[in-house]
């Protein structure tokens, strides 16, 4: 039992004990001496009863003088129904009551249902904010975490690799800094930046960048924060918000993953759980509508899947600008590893150009996980700095996956795992223009993969022709080409090889237009966002009719047939090297590029 949940038990006990304390007080106040009814008339004889109380079945009273313990007042059961003419009689001052157990009643059955309603309370209460919908009261306040000048601490020296989003966000710092000089031609800030781009590439980094550099209170809330089981909540959470900000202005107000909160409105009007959504967007959409930018308001958001966002969120007057922050190229990959590595011990031979030219693609999180892991394999080996080699094993983990020292090869698996890499490795160093190899290694990574060969492009590239696409396929197909030559026999190991080779294929004939027969048209779009993964390519449309796919499947198997012929040939014209090449893999289990390189293979004109 952690230390705040011993102190609730302590005191819930000493509430417990006060009750009852209190409980034992009250009737020991109320106790009365009960007498006989002889010793009663006695005392009445004796002139010592000062009054009397008649009841339906009892007589209570109180005495002149105390008795002997102390009691002056005493209760005796009724026996004698001419009482009244006893007491006249005796001059005694009587009177009759109508018995009432209001008290008791309290005490019995009222103070301990309020006492464990309370202590019921407070547990669901706890609960409740531990579930995070807090107190009854609060419900519909906004649950913004807001962070003033002190707690935000980052600025534009901590955000690297995005220099253009950078640039356009530095008008939003100049107006809240300067608000009058910065309308003084009449032009006013947007109302709102969307921030769009892959996950981790720095979007959330940079509005609080902002925010650090503006030097104005930062307000940070996830767009899924506002939607709730109960309706009008998220409503009632956007209206707080922007009073909270009005309150506070000049600020910033920054929604996370807006996509939860903006998604595109129904056409059908469909009821259930879609409404409370969508009364949450009206009334962001209002609110938009509703503030004036000069009063130092802006409204950032982030996303990356604006094409679900509602076109009445993006239209001008509401998210007047949106800002890219893409995955960094080359430079800015190295300037990111520049700022992460600023955090751990580099050893002098480490160079950030040479990591940022073997991770393309990579967002600045991935990035920073990189520099990470490289440390952690750092301190693993009791370095004092980390090195190159770390870096490269980082990488390959991160590519590749953890190797799998346990997972035992047979001899007969490790030369066909040998062969089918090396032919992946000299069938790309042979082509023109394909990324230089790397690193081959046939050490079992990951979930499946048995062996690896990583390619190191020299540059990042935005445009790919179609002869690099048969290359690319070529490539892909060399470890199969490798088993057929050799072993005269085909393995499962080039199951993914294939797959891809006949995703560039399709991808060739039916949205690239690179089929001679089929001519200059698409076949196929894919309904996935300009900024989704890959994992999205399967989900397309196509009009089109039996004919033409047939025609379509023709294409594509002709393109991986002639890239298979390519990669065969290729590797029977360098039989020697390929030998070779295999032969030193078994061996040594990793070759490298001066390796691959000291094997003769010169690249085809």
């Amino acid at each position: 039992m952690d230390r705040k949940n011993r102190i609730n038990f302590i005191y819930f006990w000493i509430a417990i004990m006060a009750v009852l304390a209190i409980q034992g007080w009250w009737i020991e106040s109320k106790k009365v001496q009960i007498v006989p009814y002889s010793q009663f008339e006695q005392l009445l004889k004796a002139d010592k009863v000062a009054e009397v109380m008649v009841l339906p079945n009892q007589l209570q009273g109180e005495l002149k003088a105390p008795l002997p313990d102390g009691n002056k007042e005493f209760v005796t059961v009724r026996v004698d129904p001419k009482i009244a003419s006893l007491l006249v009689k005796h001059n005694v001052k009587f009177s009759g009551v109508i018995e009432t157990h209001f008290f008791h009643d309290l005490l019995s059955w009222i103070l301990p249902v309020a006492f464990f309603f309370l202590i019921w309370l407070f547990f669901v209460r706890r609960m409740a904010e531990k579930q995070g919908f807090g107190g009854l009261m609060s419900i519909g306040k906004s649950k913004a975490k807001i962070y003033v000048e002190k707690d935000t601490k980052t600025t534009f020296a901590d955000v690297a690799g995005v220099e253009e989003a950078k640039d356009e966000l530095k008008e939003i710092v100049q107006f809240l800094r300067q608000p009058a000089d910065y309308g003084r031609l009449g032009a006013r800030v947007p109302k709102g930046v969307l921030l769009v781009g892959p996950p981790g590439t720095g979007k959330t980094l940079l509005a609080k960048a902002v925010a650090g550099e503006a030097g104005v209170p930062f307000f940070s809330i996830s767009g899924s924060e506002f939607v709730e089981m109960f309706v009008g909540v998220g409503a009632a959470r956007v209206r707080d918000l922007f009073e909270q900000a009005r309150q506070t202005a000049p600020c910033i107000i920054f929604i996370d993953e807006l996509d939860a909160l903006g998604r595109a409105r129904s056409p059908g009007g469909l009821a259930g759980g879609f409404d409370e959504k969508e009364q949450t967007l009206n009334q962001l959409l209002s609110e938009l509508d509703g503030f004036d930018p000069r009063t130092g308001i802006v409204l950032l958001a982030a996303t990356n899947r604006p094409e679900v966002l509602d076109p009445a969120l993006l239209r001008a007057g509401r998210f007047d600008r949106q800002v890219l922050v893409d995955r960094p190229d080359r430079p800015g990959r190295t300037a990111i590893l520049r700022l992460h590595m600023r955090k751990v011990h580099i050893a002098p031979d480490v160079d950030p150009e040479k990591i940022a030219a073997l991770t393309p693609g990579f967002a600045g999180a991935d990035l920073e996980n990189l520099v990470n892991e490289a440390a952690l394999l750092a301190t693993r080996r009791g370095a004092t700095a980390v090195a190159m080699q770390d870096f490269d094993a980082a990488v390959e983990r991160i590519v590749a996956g953890v190797e799998k020292k346990s997972r035992l090869l047979s001899p007969g698996e490790r030369r066909v795992v040998a062969y089918h890499e090396m032919g992946h490795a000299l069938v790309a160093t042979a082509l023109p223009g394909m990324d230089p190899v790397h690193k081959i290694s046939i050490i079992p990574r990951g979930i499946g993969a048995l062996g690896y060969t990583i390619q190191r492009p020299t540059d990042d590239r935005f445009l790919v022709s179609r002869t690099e696409l048969k290359s690319r396929m070529a490539v892909l197909l060399g470890g199969r080409a490798a088993e057929q030559l050799v072993f005269d026999e085909i393995s499962t190991g080039a199951a993914d090889d294939l797959t891809k080779a006949t995703d560039i294929a399709r991808r060739m004939v039916t949205r690239f237009g690179m089929s001679e027969k089929l001519g200059n048209a698409t076949y196929e779009s894919s309904r996935a966002g300009f900024l989704q993964s890959s994992a999205f390519a399967g989900l397309t449309e196509h009009e089109y009719s039996e004919a033409t796919a047939r025609e379509i499947d023709c294409e594509v198997r002709a393109l991986v047939d002639a890239a298979f012929v390519t990669a065969t040939r290729i590797l029977t014209a360098h039989r020697a090297q390929f030998e070779a090449g295999a032969a030193q893999l078994l061996e040594h289990e990793v070759l490298t590029r001066q390796d691959i390189l000291a094997l003769g293979v010169v690249p085809a004109p």
